[in-house]
């Protein structure tokens, strides 16, 4: 099982670590909602909860909690920019379908 980063994903949060002057790494998560029926949440993280899975990926850490890695396991996230548009990218091998909007994905 594994959470990944992308090089340029794991520059920005670096970054944005630094700047902020705390964190330990991002959480990433998974919340119903949406007309799909589930959404990413993701998040700076100060610090690892005991029951975190953790993963690290180009010198920064991605902190998952237990119930959410079932629907995550194999996530790369991206940053990328298009146009005049820049945010993080979830390359999720386990998307079945993903609403008109793109803010929420099916399993």
């Amino acid at each position: 099982m594994a959470v990944t980063l992308t090089e340029r994903a794991a520059r920005h949060v670096a970054a944005y670590i630094q700047r902020r002057g705390k964190g330990v790494g991002v959480r990433l998560a998974v919340q119903t909602t949406g007309c799909s029926g589930m959404a990413y949440k993701l998040e700076f993280a100060d610090a690892a909860d005991p029951q975190d899975v953790q993963f690290e990926t180009n010198g920064v850490r991605v902190l998952v909690d237990p119930r959410s890695l079932a629907y995550l396991d194999g996530t790369e996230l991206d940053y990328v920019r298009e146009g005049l548009n820049e945010g993080f990218r979830f390359n999720n091998p386990n998307e079945k379908d993903r609403c008109g909007c793109g803010e929420s994905f099916r399993v």
